[in-house]
């Protein structure tokens, strides 16, 4: 139970003792802690009793530390970093480059806990500057969103910051959120709407943003894709990018192929849990999306891995050719690692029975829909109006009476619906773009005055009907299982809480006002797309009285306000009310009841609901609440649907990967369903459709398909285990020593600042506190010290790296302050003295930069001190003092020489292992076109024999037969004349591939520049 495993720093901060203390007592067996892949974790139920017993004293830490360890953190408070410490370490923190030590600064800045899987995949996309991108295809719950979000992050630091997002209109503003709650990184979304203002306002290209993220919809993105073709992205995300699958077909996505193109020269990140669901032909259109010269055309990947005589054994090889391009981690290798602990859903199903009078407005209604010859919806109805009418009608009265009165003052106008009508259901934007409805009305109709008359007097009625209605059984149902299923959730440790879901603001409304009726009055909050009511608002002006000029407010009025009713549900409120707007982007872990008062008919909605409360963080089993209308048959199919073929409310990951995978959009199930309800007129027909769908779902799932995705993508790896956990470690670690190294910038740079004994994470700064350490730094109100743009440590850091040292200075590094623990290496310089030169080479390449600090050092006595050494020196505190002398520039330079040569091979050695990368993949491509073409000619020499072979002996007319000679006289010439051409085209196509070989090793032509950053005299005491 990952939950009750605390780390090295949670246990520090749970005893008041520093990280360095735990590991000493664990080391010595004086608290019980185990290893996991290296790093100590230790059982929060063990420390609490140790705690418990005195064996441990949270509140004391002298009882854990020894006289030296508390006079090295009293040291640490005072300790003094130099000038030239400070620009080291600012330079050494903002270096540009590749790998671990270049992602440091990103996982920095994150407000969110990175898993091992997800920073190595992040590796995996930055890898080499040389791939045109990659597909992300880990399982379902593994958070692929975290790990394309951690590479744009980079990107952003790097400063290349053209960035698009291509995400289901749906995730738009979910994406958006995530990226400035987790990430702070500002994005914009371009719809149809923002789009035109932006048209209107006199903007002429509405994509061009400067330092914001775009975000657009499939569909917007696929009408625009000349405007994005002109774009000149740094990196294109594409979420779910299944949807893109079928780009390879001729008669394959219009909107695919579009894509494809527009982003043909950018680097991409798909993101996808299906890479393969139907065929093999799937993952091919994918790659070509990411890079159209990855594999050779569709003949010859055919021929090799699909229908071909070698197609058996192909899939060795093709998991090969995929291992550069296409990365995928499986929940159980996450969890054998120790890394996660999921928690699962258990469903409950409350029934109700809705009144004779809620029974005679919904059969009422729902029968005014199925006719064709109203004039409200016309001959030709909208269908996306329509469907929403059908929800809002099983939602609750007081929504149906609200959108009939809007019917009816619609037809009063005599003008046919559109959906302002529905906007009670408020992402009808959402539904509309991705259904690409358009709400263009046809040519007014002649209108027969007495039809109209007759139309609105039938909608009145059902208007009244529905006024009249006081009480809904569905809501009586709600108010009578809240109290036991809270205390349900309370019994297994998880807090009074309840996140309520409705399609309608207005049901929203009425459930609000039927809580605090019932013993919830002040208990209940709501989040919907406006926010519009006194509570909310009240709400939103005390949060932002409380956290003025804090962090925590970004300014956006949208995402503050969610930020707000979020908080005052974590903090007071045992009720929050949410619509699917409202609830985008926002994270509910500390819930565990989630009802579903209305349900969606896109499970893809249904599985964002259930996300807010299921996910990585939640400490119990969520509890998913659906209710059942025992009088509404397709009502029950739907939830059936959902519930058994979906797996959405049960399990620990919801929705599987092979259902996911048979649907590229949600919306087109809800379409399905909203065409059975249309159009079946008794239960017999809706149980012959459900039954249908079912099986058409079903049909599409390809076992043979699924086994051959498990081989290619799904082999279990001891290996991969392994370096999880390692990569665990190395995270731990280097965030901490790039948080260490932060602080001495701040310790150099803030001479008035007062760091915390207790604490060398913490410091107080012009009345705020400052600390590295997330979430702490959110739920005290502090300051979270990071290196993002207008913050403190940037501008220090800033300061840091523009200072130049024109005088020489003599640094007396003082070993006794250091209170990291023991520097062997260093130690053995005590006593001694030298002369140290620091420079920054910077290798541009038109492809990468890579920067590296150049270390020279030498001692009075002559003895060789290792660049390492000098800089773990370096670490310890120092003051300026007067030099004396000249600095001996001959050995200074010789070992500036040497480690220069040094940093210099080892950059030509990483491009040598890229070009090696990039000139195998493109062997494989040309060889797979050659081979296409060899199969193209032994597929015409086989037609030839098997010709012959039946014109042997046949009994054929004279005619047919010398008609058949020609014929194979015919394949026989073009059979002749291909081989002629295999070694010129052969001859092309290597020479294709050397110039494209040559191109990629010009990008690689290193240019280096040593800058001169300050030579120094140096003392060890």
């Amino acid at each position: 139970m990952m939950e009750n495993i605390l780390t090295i720093r949670e246990v520090a901060d749970l005893l008041k003792i520093n990280e360095k203390t735990v590991y000493k007592l664990a080391a010595d067996a004086k608290i019980p802690g185990f290893k996991v892949g290296g790093s100590w974790r230790f059982d929060r139920a063990t420390i609490t009793k140790w705690i418990e017993k005195g064996v441990v004293a949270a509140s004391d830490s002298s009882q854990l530390e020894t006289e030296t360890e508390a006079l090295g953190r009293a040291t640490l408070a005072s300790a003094y970093y130099s000038p030239q410490q400070a620009a080291f370490f600012a330079h050494r923190l903002t270096l540009e480059g590749t790998g671990e030590d270049a992602l440091a600064q990103s996982l920095s800045t994150a407000r969110v806990d990175m898993n091992p899987h997800q920073v190595d995949a992040a590796l995996f996309a930055l890898a080499s500057p040389l791939s045109k991108g990659v597909l992300l295809a880990d399982e379902v719950g593994l958070g692929k969103t975290i790990e394309a979000s951690l590479v744009i992050a980079q990107r952003w630091a790097e400063r290349r910051r053209r960035i698009l997002l291509i995400v289901p209109a749906s995730l738009r503003k979910q994406w958006s959120q995530e990226l400035y709650d987790k990430f702070s990184l500002p994005s914009v979304i371009v719809e149809s709407k923002t789009y035109n203002e932006a048209r209107k306002a006199g903007v002429a290209r509405p994509f061009d943003q400067k330092d914001k993220i775009v975000i657009t919809s499939y569909e917007f993105a696929a009408l625009k894709d000349s405007e994005i073709a002109r774009g000149g992205w740094d990196l294109v995300v594409f979420d779910e990018a299944h949807r893109l699958r079928n780009v390879y077909k001729k008669d394959g996505s219009t909107r695919a192929k579009r894509l494809r193109e527009a982003t043909k020269s950018s680097f991409k990140v798909l993101l996808t849990a299906t890479p393969l669901q139907n065929s093999l032909m799937e993952l091919y259109g994918l790659v070509s999306v990411v890079d159209e010269r990855h594999f050779g055309d569709e003949a010859s990947f055919r021929s090799q891995y699909v229908a071909g005589p070698g197609a058996r054994n192909g899939l060795v090889f093709l998991r090969k050719r995929l291992e550069p391009i296409c990365k995928r981690t499986l929940r159980r290798q996450v969890q054998q690692a120790g890394l996660i602990r999921y928690t699962e859903r258990r469903p409950l199903t409350v029934q109700f029975d809705p009144s004779p009078d809620e029974m005679r407005l919904y059969v009422g209604v729902s029968a005014y829909l199925q006719r064709s010859d109203t004039i409200a919806f016309g001959n030709k109805p909208n269908q996306l109006v329509t469907m929403v009418v059908r929800k809002i009608l099983g939602s609750s009265t007081f929504a149906v009476a609200e959108t009939l009165t809007k019917i009816i003052d619609r037809l009063k106008q005599m003008r046919p619906v559109d959906i302002e009508t529905v906007a009670d259901y408020d992402v009808i934007d959402e539904d509309a773009e991705e259904l690409g409805d358009s709400d263009d009305a046809d040519a007014e109709p002649t209108i027969d005055p007495k039809k109209l008359e007759a139309e609105i007097a039938e909608l009145e009625g059902y208007r009244t009907l529905a006024l009249a209605i006081g009480q809904n059984a569905k809501g009586l149902e709600l108010v009578k299982a809240l109290p036991k299923v809270l205390d349900e959730i309370a019994a297994k440790g998880g807090q009074r809480k309840a996140v309520i879901f409705t399609e309608s603001v207005r049901t929203q409304g009425y459930l609000a006002e039927l809580l605090a009726a019932n013993g919830y009055d002040n208990d209940v909050a709501l989040l919907n797309g406006q926010n519009n009511d006194p509570a909310s608002k009240a709400i939103y002006q005390d949060w932002l009285a409380r956290h003025k000029g804090s962090d925590a407010v970004s300014g956006s009025k949208t995402a503050d306000m969610k930020a707000a009713i979020v908080e005052a549900f974590k903090d007071g409120k045992s009720i929050l009310i949410a619509t699917e707007s409202g609830a985008e982007g926002i994270n509910l872990q500390f819930c565990s009841l989630l009802i579903n008062f209305d349900l969606p008919w896109n499970p893809q909605r249904v599985e964002q609901r259930i996300g807010r409360c299921h996910r990585y963080g939640q400490k119990i089993d969520v509890t998913v609440v659906n209710f059942l209308n025992l009088k509404n048959h397709a009502e029950r199919r739907v939830h059936q649907l959902l519930d058994e073929k979906f797996n959405l409310f049960k399990g620990v990951f919801g929705a599987s990967d092979e259902v996911l995978g048979v649907i590229e959009r949600g919306v087109d199930i809800e379409r399905r369903i909203f065409e059975i309800v249309q159009g079946a007129r008794d239960e017999a027909q809706i149980n012959t459709a459900f039954d249908q769908l079912q099986d058409e779902l079903q049909a599409q799932i390809n076992e043979q398909v699924l086994d051959a995705r498990r081989r290619l993508l799904e082999h279990m790896d001891e290996r991969v285990i392994d370096r999880l956990k390692a990569r665990d470690q190395e995270i731990v670690q280097r965030l901490s020593e790039f948080e260490r190294q932060l602080l001495y910038v701040a310790r150099a740079e803030l001479p008035d600042a007062r760091f915390h004994p207790d604490n060398e994470r913490r410091f107080d700064y012009r009345g705020e506190t400052y600390t590295t350490e997330w979430p702490l730094a959110d739920e005290k109100g502090w300051k979270f010290f990071r290196l993002l743009e207008g913050t403190l440590a940037t501008n220090l850091v800033a300061s840091a790296k523009e200072r130049r040292f024109d005088a020489l200075s003599c640094l007396r590094f003082d070993l006794a302050a250091y209170p990291g623990g023991r520097l062997a290496d260093v130690e053995q310089l005590r006593g001694k003295a030298g002369w140290a030169r620091v420079g920054k080479l910077h290798i541009e390449t038109p492809k990468i930069t890579r920067e590296y600090l150049v270390l020279s050092a030498v001692a009075d006595d002559g003895a060789a001190i290792h660049t390492e050494t000098f800089e773990r020196l370096l670490h310890v505190p120092a003051k300026n003092e007067p030099v004396d002398g000249a600095a001996p520039e001959e050995q200074l330079k010789a070992a500036e020489a040497e480690r220069r040569k040094a940093l210099l091979d080892e950059a030509e050695q990483q491009n040598a292992e890229w070009l090696d990368l990039e000139s195998e993949k493109l062997d494989d491509y040309a060889a797979d076109l050659e081979r296409a073409f060899e199969t193209e000619i032994k597929t015409i020499e086989t037609e030839i024999r098997e010709a012959k072979k039946a014109m042997r002996g046949s009994s054929l007319p004279m005619a047919e037969k010398l008609a058949e000679k020609r014929r194979i006289s015919g394949l026989e010439g073009k059979r002749d004349k291909l081989k002629a051409e295999f070694f010129d085209r052969r001859a092309t196509i290597r020479a294709e591939v050397e110039a494209m070989l040559d191109q990629i090793q010009e990008s690689l032509k290193l240019e280096p520049a040593l800058t001169d950053l300050f030579t120094i005299r140096w003392e060890v005491a």
